[in-house]
């Protein structure tokens, strides 16, 4: 007995003489806040990284990046001289409110399809050099911008063309306001201008919402599959191919706007899509819509921080 009391002793002395080890502080705000601060500086990086993926996609291709813009306008055209048919509406003001509508929903949707995907995507970048992860989240986000601007092309010469029609006061439905008339939209003005800020908004979230799902779905690879089966869905269930100004009123459909008019309202991809569509086609934004992309832009970039605090060194090991 008196010589294990003495080995325990002894090996208590060693245990207490010997250093604490050194705690980690990998995950910290301060090293999540440091990826995002560092990601930002390295702008070349990112700005390059986008710039080639847009290049590599359309190699060998005479006109290059602008297919996109090609394609874009002939689904807006194709799409909205037959939904206008067939609701009744004036193509000169219908037209423009679904090439918008298509151009802001393919920014969003290509943010969270590609977003998802992006640590996956870069598997090679981040086993090879050492990098913020967020470097790898403003080139997917950088790259849709990229096609945006492509795509905006479509809408400034469509909204050339009617300009006429959008320049003053107007109703979606029956073109001329009435008195009679439930909304008359003011038309193309100095307010136009929101759809900067708007815009930035949009990319602010495409970041969060990058970084949030890019971590979540390199860890759990059934997501992608997933939102992606969705993404449909949540387009038809937006006023993107159909005017919600149908549901008020004297409407076509306004005998469904009890329960259609509060979905829409609660879905937050109408807001975000408002917010840009809006102002581009002179229609005056509902402060609500508002407020709720700013809410969600709170609480995403939130909730992408606590990610990014605890689940940012993992991701090297997960792809």
């Amino acid at each position: 007995m008196q010589a294990t009391s003495t080995v325990d002793e002894t090996a208590d002395l060693v245990r207490d003489s010997m250093p604490n080890p050194p705690s980690s502080d990998s995950r910290t705000f301060a090293r999540a806040f440091g990826d995002i601060r560092e990601g930002f500086r390295q702008q070349e990086l990112w700005g390059h990284l986008g710039w080639q993926d847009i290049k590599q996609r359309y190699r060998r291709s005479v006109i290059g990046p602008f297919w996109i813009t090609i394609s874009q306008a002939v689904i807006s055209l194709g799409l909205g001289i037959l939904y206008s048919t067939l609701w009744h509406l004036s193509v000169s003001t219908f037209l423009p409110y679904i090439a918008t509508g298509f151009i802001v929903w393919g920014f969003i949707s290509g943010c969270l399809s590609e977003g998802m995907e992006t640590f996956i995507t870069n598997e090679g970048l981040i086993k090879q050099i050492r990098a913020p992860l967020t470097v790898y989240v403003l080139r997917t986000v950088w790259r849709q911008t990229l096609m945006f601007a492509h795509n905006i092309i479509v809408v400034v010469i469509i909204a050339a063309i009617f300009f006429t029609h959008l320049s003053s006061s107007y109703d979606l439905v029956n073109t001329t306001c009435t008195p009679d008339t439930v909304i008359c939209h003011p038309g193309i003005g100095w307010w136009s201008l929101s759809a900067i800020p708007a815009f930035v908004l949009l990319a602010v979230n495409a970041c969060w919402v990058t970084m949030l799902l890019g971590i979540i779905s390199t860890r759990y690879r059934d997501l992608p599959q997933l939102i992606n089966s969705l993404i449909q869905l949540l387009f038809y269930m937006t006023p993107i191919v159909w005017p919600i100004d149908q549901l008020y009123g004297h409407g076509a459909r306004s005998d469904l706007a009890t329960w259609v008019v509060p979905l829409v309202h609660l879905n937050p991809f109408y807001h975000f899509v408002q917010i840009l569509r809006a102002p581009l086609i002179g229609q005056a934004v509902n402060i609500w819509s508002w407020v709720v992309v700013g809410g969600i832009t709170i609480v995403g970039w939130l909730l992408a921080l606590v990610a990014m605090r605890n689940y940012r060194a993992r991701v090297s090991y997960w792809v």
